[in-house]
């Protein structure tokens, strides 16, 4: 059996917004079905009968994304319900492991054309309530926030692995001597890069307001702050000797993003050129507790199995959960230029809505080859819990 070429023919996403803001009104299902309506109207010389899936990811799930957010999507943006849709979860990569699920069924030839994504609305999260082990409790119930982090956790669990995301960055921050400032050093670059991104209309093609909102840039971008605004900033998860704080740390968000992927067949159904091939793609784990270094073998492992070294790299998009998180991976890919990361900004100034932050990337990775007209880009995120996943593209 043949592999077949996988190809990126167009990708958009949302303005991303801040918790309670914007976006706060619009549910999960109905910010996925904007992308994916907008995605389809963008290629108007295709059937969207001829969508074969659409697969999403959906860190969350328990609220009104209502367990397959894809399907619902589906339903909501008024394709045929002859096209299916599954979600997929593996937590902040989830975004990024549809896309690579959805690349791989065409690869096979399960599948011709199909759309890949991710949602999140952190601000609708619900908190969710434990049944109870008996009927009839006396007693007061508890109530879970969905929204982020640890919840109902397994007492199995040995408890350096459960400790909070924060503290998990604080550890990276340790293990390689990453200081306060450095940290709040690599926070104001992310602004101060993606602010001008914005302002240069390098969003232009990839950006689709949400309709009904007043919100056409990325909510949590702060063009005028200043590593004096951000030292002023308390440490977050260590009251003492703490370096991880709200400022160099991505937000909580909303959001969606969604990509067209074709094979040969359905590149020419589009009539249009890709934006970028895949090439390969791999997953890794490590403690939990160390998950913001997951990245770190996933990456070196997607870039083998393409025969590539960070020297052929011409972009990459790594999630910046944290500064904290995104320096330690940094320090342990001495090969790699830092100035090719994230040349639009990254999640702690663009926002972090879990579940599509993946396909954020990877939109912003073919889109950024696109422009460039050719050459190989990366995109990779740390995953709660302990893993790391890449994807390398080509142009």
């Amino acid at each position: 059996m043949s592999i077949r070429d996988v190809y990126i023919v167009d990708a958009v996403r949302t303005p991303i917004g801040k918790f309670g803001g914007a976006l706060a009104s619009a549910r999960p299902d109905d910010l996925a079905a904007h992308v994916v309506r907008a995605l389809v109207d963008r290629s108007p010389a295709l059937d969207p009968a001829r969508v074969d899936d659409v697969y999403f990811g959906d860190a969350n799930g328990a609220g009104e994304d209502n367990r397959d957010v894809a399907r619902m999507a589906v339903l909501l943006a008024g394709l045929p319900v002859t096209v299916p849709g599954v979600t997929v979860n593996r937590l902040c990569g989830s975004g990024l492991e549809a896309v690579i699920q959805a690349a791989r069924a065409i690869a096979l030839g399960d599948a011709s054309v199909a759309i890949a994504g991710g949602v999140e609305s952190m601000s609708r999260a619900p908190w969710v309530l434990q049944k109870p082990e008996r009927a009839f409790p006396a007693g007061h119930q508890q109530l879970h926030s969905t929204t982020l982090g640890w919840r109902m956790t397994n007492p199995k669990m040995p408890a350096e692995w459960t400790v909070a995301l924060g503290e998990g960055a604080e550890l990276v921050a340790d293990k390689h001597g990453i200081t306060r400032e450095q940290q709040d050093a690599f926070a104001l670059a992310s602004h101060r890069k993606a602010a001008e991104a914005w302002a240069k209309g390098l969003y232009d093609d990839e950006v689709v307001p949400y309709p009904g909102v007043e919100l056409t840039r990325d909510e949590c971008i702060r063009d005028n702050t200043s590593m004096e605004a951000l030292a002023k900033l308390k440490p977050a998860f260590r009251p003492e000797g703490g370096t991880v704080t709200p400022g160099n740390s991505s937000p909580l968000n909303d959001g969606a993003a969604a990509l067209l992927l074709v094979d040969e067949d359905g590149l020419r159904e589009t009539g249009r050129e890709p934006l970028a091939r895949i090439r390969t793609s791999a997953v890794t784990g490590i403690e939990p507790q160390l998950f913001g270094l997951g990245p770190v073998a996933a990456v070196r492992r997607a870039l083998e199995k393409a025969g590539r070294s960070f020297a052929d790299l011409t972009t990459f998009e790594l999630n910046e959960a944290f500064a904290a998180q995104s320096l330690g991976c940094l320090a342990e890919w001495p090969e790699l230029d830092p100035e090719i990361v994230n040349p639009r900004g990254g999640a702690v100034a663009i926002g972090h809505p879990l579940g599509a932050s993946g396909a954020r990337l990877a939109g912003s990775v073919a889109h950024q080859l696109a422009a460039a007209g050719s050459g190989t880009g990366l995109a990779a995120l740390c995953v709660g819990v302990g893993q790391g996943l890449a994807l390398v593209l080509e142009r």
